[in-house]
């Protein structure tokens, strides 16, 4: 006679896929401790690439993808993962603002102008036909799916060509910029910042902007406690409180009121409601809890490790280690110092085509700031690697690993939409994480910008992905291929 409690599938599925994520877990281990045999200032790189993993669990586990978020707003009305995505930044903006009276803040604002917008509305559309936005392509990857990671090719490939081009793109350039780009000071004689676009966009576009955050904009540098708090309040806090309100009403009251058979709420039923939205789904609202609190940790650690070596960017540290060739003229490499996602991405395009004989450094995007180091350095890099890993970690353990091959359409739809994510995410100087959660979340308005741009282009994407299956459906007698 059994003394015990039969177990529920998911505790056996739990138990059936644990040696393997522990397995996954005892190799990372392994190799931070051979990686910091070498050198222990390989450190720094192990701290993106831990703090990547614990970034891929969280975000497979509540399965967070802001792709999914506007197209359940979209296609189905379903706010659940908007709803976890603004947890996810309040907590974020909270522990922000602590990293940043520390000390340690490392976030530096964007400029603002059009240009997020139509970088942020291509980025957008190109997130819907890839069923992921860009740090959800990296989870999706981590449970096997092969299409995600013929996304994350295409975001790399592409950012890499996009700010190499020239040819007939140069006779698209306003000549304004052209000549801004020709006045700009501290360029280095080995880039010629009026020959190719994105340079010209950048040097006579980009850095004639302002960018501040809030408090700067206002004056209240000189006082860190204003300067935070209003940065963290009225960037962070009072907009995610407007737009949880904004998705209650719209979204999920009408069906709340109706279930629980309320025709005259109260506003003691109204924030009720509220909170029910809030905890509708508890894994996608634990998971917007863990991200915020450990992108916040990430700034944190990063700010703790530069001042231990003393430096402000990774770049030192691989010169001191006479590992230069990686490095850009200004001896630095993109080092963000918190969750980023796609420049690493670009970094790994530029380093593959320019192993394959292509001129990758003369432009101000690579040669003169975020370098191209060898992947086995690149400590973003690891970061999005750490990603792939702890989602399969996770996947593992709830026995969501499966092989997944994409057919032909769904194969094409992951190059073209991850391409037009990767031209989006260089026009608006970032994507979903870097150009708006991170953003946001420490004081700059510009990300704001990002989230209505993409969602503009989302919802474009979301009609026209829709009248692509009606189509399919009515040409294949109701079978779709997708």
């Amino acid at each position: 006679m059994s003394t015990g409690a039969a177990r529920s599938p998911a505790a056996a599925a739990r138990s059936a896929g644990l040696p393997k994520a522990l397995a996954l877990v005892a190799a990372g281990v392994l190799a931070s401790i051979v990686v910091l045999s070498i050198d222990m200032r390989l450190s720094y790189l192990l701290l993106y690439a831990w703090f990547g993993i614990g970034y891929g669990a969280l975000l497979q586990y509540g399965r967070f993808c802001m792709a999914s978020a506007v197209r359940d707003l979209f296609a189905v009305r379903v706010p659940r993962m908007a709803v976890g995505m603004m947890i996810a930044v309040a907590l974020y903006a909270l522990v922000s603002a602590v990293v940043t009276l520390a000390g340690f803040g490392t976030v530096d604002p964007d400029p603002v102008g059009w240009h997020i917008l139509v970088g942020a509305a291509i980025f957008g559309f190109g997130m819907v036909f890839t069923g992921g936005c860009a740090s959800g392509s990296l989870y999706k990857a981590g449970e096997g799916n092969v299409g995600s990671m013929l996304v994350i090719v295409a975001i790399s490939v592409s950012q890499a060509v996009v700010v190499t081009t020239g040819g007939w793109f140069d006779r698209l350039v306003p000549a304004a910029w052209t000549a801004a780009a020709a006045a700009a000071e501290d360029v280095p004689a080995e880039v010629t910042v009026t020959q190719g676009w994105f340079d010209q966009f950048m040097a006579g576009y980009l850095w004639t902007l302002d960018a501040a955050t809030l408090a700067e904009r206002l004056g209240l540098e000189e006082s860190p406690v204003a300067a935070v708090a209003v940065n963290t309040l009225f960037v962070a806090l009072v907009p995610v409180l407007l737009l949880l309100l904004l998705l209650y009403a719209v979204y999920f009251r009408p069906g709340y009121m109706r279930r629980a058979k309320i025709t005259a709420p109260t506003l003691r039923q109204h924030l009720a409601g509220v909170w029910a939205m809030c905890t509708a789904s508890r894994n996608t609202a634990w998971a917007g809890i863990g991200l915020g609190l450990l992108a916040g940790a990430h700034v944190w650690a990063t700010g703790m490790l530069r001042a231990h070596y003393g430096i402000e960017n990774f770049g030192e540290l691989l010169a001191a280690m006479d590992q230069r060739s990686g490095l850009s003229l200004n001896g630095t490499v993109f080092d963000p110092g918190y969750w980023y996602i796609t420049t690493q991405e670009a970094q790994w395009g530029a380093w593959v085509l320019e192993s394959l004989g292509a001129s990758m450094r003369d432009n101000v995007y690579f040669g003169l700031f975020n370098g191209i180091p060898n992947p086995l350095l690149n400590a973003p890099g690891f970061m999005s690697i750490g990603i792939i890993v702890g989602a399969a970690m996770m996947a593992l353990l709830r026995q969501e690993f499966k092989w997944k091959l994409p057919n032909l359409e769904g194969a094409v739809f992951a190059l073209i939409g991850g391409t037009l994510m990767g031209i989006g995410a260089r026009v608006a100087k970032g994507c979903n994480i870097g150009a708006f959660f991170s953003t946001v979340t420490n004081g700059d308005p510009s990300g704001w910008l990002f989230l209505l741009g993409m969602a503009a282009g989302a919802w474009v994407g979301v009609k026209l992905f829709a009248w692509w299956v009606d189509w399919q459906a009515a040409r294949q007698g109701g079978e779709l291929t997708l």
